[in-house]
C-alpha cells in the first residue's frame, strides 16, 4: 500500500517564485483548491483555465478572499470538447508567456450518458484525454524551452483515478461509436487508463519534463453532480459520504482531495518517478494491468497522434 506523506501545502510548498502554472478545470472543486494552495507561494501568475467566464470570474474572487496575498490569477476560456477553443487556448497562452512550469491536467467529467464532443468522441474519453492531449501537445514548446533554462523544475501533472480499473476489456475500445454499448462507468475507466497510459509515455518520450499521473482520492465533488440526479443514486452516496472519515483515500472536501495533485506539482523533484502513477498523498501506485502496459501506452500515443493530425494538429 506504501506510506502516506505528510502533506500541509501552507509550509511545505516551497517558493514558486517567477513560475507560470496552468490549470484545466480552475473553477471549482479540487482545480479550484490546488489554485488556492499554489497562488499562497508566489508564483508569477496562475492560468485558471474554465469554460464559462463568469464561474471563473466567481472563483478567481473566492481564491482571492481565501488568499490576500494571492499572485495574479487570469482566466484561460478553455473548452476541453472542442478541438478549436483548446487551440485558441494554447494561443492566447502563448501569445501572453515564454515559460510554463507546471501544467495540472485537472478537469474532467464523470459517469456521463453516452454523446460526442465537437469532433466525434465519446464525451468521457474526449474531455478527459483527447482535450487534454491536444492541449499538452500545442504547449508542449513552451514547456520544453522552459525545460531548457538553467535550474528549471517543468511538472504536468494528470489527473486520474482508481476508476481506471473499470476500464473495458482490452483497455481501450478504439472505435468510439462501440463505446455505447459499454456502461458509462467502462467508459470513465477507459478515459482514466487513458491519462496514464498518455503520462508513461509522455515521460518516455520528454525525460526532460517530470510527469505523472495522480489518484486525488474520492472526495464528493461537482464531478458527482450527474450521480444526484437519481435518487437511489442519491441516498447510496449520502451513506458513503458518512464512511468517509474512515476510508483511506477518502477526503471530506476539496483541502483534502486537492492534496496529492498538490504535492505531485510542489514537491522535490527527485522524491517523483517520472512516469509514475500515485495515490494520495505521494504513494507511489501499481495501477491496473493495462495501466503498465507499455505497448498500450505507445499505441495510445500514436492513435492519438494520428486522430489529431486529421484537424490539423
Amino acid at each position: 500500500m506504501g506510506v502516506t506523506t505528510s502533506f500541509e501545502p501552507a509550509k511545505d510548498i516551497p517558493s514558486l517564485e517567477g513560475k507560470v502554472i496552468l490549470v484545466t478545470g480552475g473553477n471549482a472543486g479540487l482545480g479550484k483548491q490546488t489554485i488556492t494552495y499554489l497562488a499562497a507561494h508566489s508564483p508569477a501568475r496562475i492560468y485558471l483555465a474554465a469554460r464559462t467566464a463568469s464561474k471563473a470570474s466567481a472563483a478567481i474572487a473566492d481564491i482571492r478572499a481565501a488568499v490576500p496575498s494571492a499572485c495574479e490569477i487570469i482566466h484561460l476560456p478553455l473548452d476541453l470538447t472542442s478541438f478549436s477553443s483548446i487551440a485558441a487556448a494554447a494561443q492566447t497562452f502563448k501569445a501572453r508567456e515564454s515559460r510554463l512550469d507546471i501544467l495540472i491536467n485537472n478537469a474532467g467529467v464523470m459517469a456521463c450518458p453516452y454523446s460526442l464532443t465537437k469532433e466525434g468522441y465519446e464525451i468521457q474519453f474526449g474531455t478527459n484525454h483527447m482535450g487534454h492531449a491536444l492541449l499538452t501537445k500545442l504547449l508542449l514548446p513552451v514547456l520544453l524551452e522552459t525545460a531548457a533554462q538553467d535550474g528549471a523544475d517543468v511538472r504536468i501533472v494528470n489527473i486520474t483515478s482508481m476508476g481506471h480499473m473499470m476500464a473495458p476489456s482490452g483497455g481501450i475500445l478504439w472505435d468510439q461509436a462501440a463505446l455505447e454499448k459499454q456502461n458509462t462507468w467502462r467508459r470513465y475507466g477507459q478515459s482514466k487508463l487513458a491519462n496514464i497510459l498518455f503520462t508513461r509515455e509522455l515521460a518516455a518520450r520528454y525525460p526532460q519534463i517530470t510527469s505523472v499521473s495522480i489518484h486525488p482520492g474520492v472526495i464528493i465533488t461537482d464531478l458527482y453532480q450527474s450521480l444526484r440526479q437519481n435518487f437511489f443514486l442519491k441516498m447510496g452516496m449520502w451513506v458513503y459520504a458518512l464512511l468517509f472519515p474512515v476510508l483511506p483515500g477518502h477526503f471530506k472536501d476539496t483541502r483534502g482531495g486537492a492534496l496529492n495533485q498538490t504535492w505531485a506539482a510542489t514537491v522535490g523533484k527527485e522524491k517523483l518517478q517520472n512516469g509514475g502513477f500515485y495515490k494520495p498523498v505521494g504513494v507511489l501506485a501499481q495501477g491496473s494491468t493495462y495501466g503498465r502496459d507499455m505497448g498500450l501506452a505507445k499505441k495510445l500515443w500514436e492513435w492519438t497522434e494520428a486522430e489529431l493530425e486529421k484537424y490539423g494538429y
